[in-house]
């Protein structure tokens, strides 16, 4: 069975994104429904898979992670309002036997991400 897991690389500072809030949301019929919150370790992962075995299902899915928010407790002078405030990355899984990873890219200015696995 797979799992789906995600990674805060903050790029801009050249470190990996701990303490940044995020949500995953399941997406059916255009409507959202919160699965979890969780905070990102030191590593910046997850302390457990976000979803795992039969909880990951195939479908449709948002990660938002609180990006601005962890770079203004950081001490990173941001305008006001944010350039880069809260990221949604709206993705799908198709194949639940497989491993999912969603890892975030960013800086105050930008964000990428990519399946990983």
């Amino acid at each position: 069975m797979g799992k789906l897991s995600t990674h805060v690389l903050d790029t801009a500072q050249g470190k990996p994104g701990a303490g940044v809030k995020l949500e995953l949301y399941a997406v059916e019929g255009g409507q959202r429904s919160l699965v979890k919150q969780e905070l990102t370790n030191s590593d910046g992962r997850c302390n457990t898979p976000l979803l795992e075995g039969e909880q990951l299902k195939a479908g449709q899915y948002e990660l938002v992670f609180a990006a601005g928010d962890y770079f203004a407790a950081q001490g990173v002078a941001l305008p006001s309002p944010r350039f880069i405030d809260r990221v949604t990355i709206a993705f799908g899984v198709a194949d639940p036997g497989q491993n999912y990873h969603v890892p975030l890219v960013v800086t105050p200015w930008s964000y990428s991400t990519y399946r990983g696995s």
